[in-house]
């Protein structure tokens, strides 16, 4: 996410080493019969600082005033290092209690983690997007409880469209094109649509594609359908309706996302899919522009691509009772919503969504709030799926140059290997 950005922090979060200095041995009982729950989790600050570790240490400090008897050891780490550290953690049997950060799947094949139904009241997993709460799930049992979310959406430049002619956002794939083709003629030297199939996120944005189609990374039976009719149809049509008509990047294979919107927000491209990080962005560069739901091949998608973080809850330490008190704690309307707003991310929770959508101080994210109860996600629960999207980074943006069928029947190969493996 874009708010996974370095920064600073507290001595005892920057080093396997440091944690283990602070005192951070694992969950324990003392002699009085308190038990400590050992919480680790990513740093959602920004350069400045504004670290997520004040917003765990109020937390802590108001739960363990309401229950004397758990004390909460927090610990915060920047997203470069917290998965690196938690593996380390976990070899050492030094495991955490309860881990914040951005994937789940592995710890379950490692037959870590407490499944959801054990540190979760009822009522607080019926609060729970449903969307989110099934992608936290693995063979069907829910081990993966969402914390934060984002959503993709359609962006454009309402100055350049105007230029052009143009009255309202696209709908349709063939929208797109001709809209693509005006802007070229009536404003030369802008990029009409801003393909961004480089390394950084090619699976976002081949995804967002094919879901446009019907296609997209797994079929009906959950195994992996890369090269799918629906998904080699996919590419042949933005090979012919957009690159080799000059309508995007002369290589989006070697585009990354972080141009496509450093593009956006200078003015130079007119299209693009994006997340709510890039409303600022356009903002900052006096870009007026409007979001509208992803363009499909026959008409605007009602479900578009959901990214979610996780908290998981680990089962060594044997504290059940204790992790879901605090859970369920932490779950609470009144922590969602700080952590939400101070970080501009969007609810993974039903009573937070409606405060946000209701409380019109978010009239930017209200269009991401309309997409968040349909989003569709990447096989999170696959534990092959770090090592699949990692391939498909590297080589689905050359589908719009080379054959589709080939490309995608490449990646299909190493995605069954990869699987196989797991």
């Amino acid at each position: 996410m874009k708010n996974r950005v370095l920064a600073l922090v507290a001595a005892c979060t920057t080093g396997v080493l440091a944690l283990t200095a602070c005192g951070s041995t694992g969950g324990g009982t003392s002699a009085d019969g308190t038990v400590t729950l050992k919480l680790v989790a990513a740093d959602y600050g920004d350069k400045a600082g504004n670290s997520s570790k004040a917003y765990w240490d109020d937390l802590a400090q108001r739960f363990q005033a309401a229950n004397p008897k758990i004390r909460i050891d927090v610990q915060v780490v920047n997203w470069n290092d917290i998965d690196k550290q938690v593996k380390t953690m976990v070899q050492s049997g030094n495991q955490p209690d309860v881990l914040q950060t951005g994937g789940y799947a592995d710890k379950v094949a490692d037959n870590l983690l407490y499944k959801v139904d054990d540190v979760l009241s009822v009522a607080t997993q019926a609060n729970l997007i449903s969307t989110f709460a099934t992608a936290g799930q693995v063979d069907g049992v829910q081990y993966g409880i969402p914390f934060v979310s984002s959503a993709r959406a359609f962006f454009y430049n309402k100055a350049l469209f105007a230029q052009a002619g143009i009255t309202e956002a696209p709908k349709s794939w063939e929208d797109v094109r001709k809209d693509a083709e005006l802007l070229k003629a009536k404003v030369p030297g802008i990029i009409p649509y801003a393909l961004p199939l480089g390394p950084e996120e090619a699976q976002g944005e081949s995804v967002m594609w094919e879901l446009g189609n019907g296609g997209g990374i797994t079929g009906t039976s959950g195994g992996y359908s890369l090269d799918s009719p629906a998904n080699v149809d996919t590419f042949r049509w933005l090979r012919s309706g957009l690159v080799d008509t000059g309508l995007t990047y002369a290589n989006p294979a070697s585009t990354d996302r972080k141009t496509a919107f450093a593009d956006f927000a200078a003015g130079k491209a007119a299209m693009l899919n994006g997340h709510p990080s890039l409303i600022q962005m356009a903002k900052d560069g006096k870009v007026d522009y409007g979001v509208a739901a992803i363009p499909g091949k026959d008409g605007a998608l009602k479900s578009t691509l959901g990214v979610a973080d996780w908290t998981m809850a680990f089962r060594k330490n044997g504290h059940k009772e204790q992790i879901k008190r605090f859970l369920d704690f932490a779950y609470g309307k009144e922590n969602t919503l700080k952590f939400d707003e101070l970080y501009n991310l969007m609810p993974v929770t039903q009573d937070t969504l409606k405060e946000m959508t209701s409380s019109g101080r978010h009239k930017d994210l209200e269009p991401f709030f309309a997409l968040l109860p349909q989003a569709s996600f990447y096989p999170l629960g696959k534990t092959s799926w770090d090592n699949v999207s990692a391939e498909i980074k590297k080589s689905i943006g050359t589908a719009v140059k080379d054959d589709p069928a080939k490309v995608l029947g490449d990646l299909q190969k190493k995605a069954e290997a990869a699987a196989a493996d797991r």
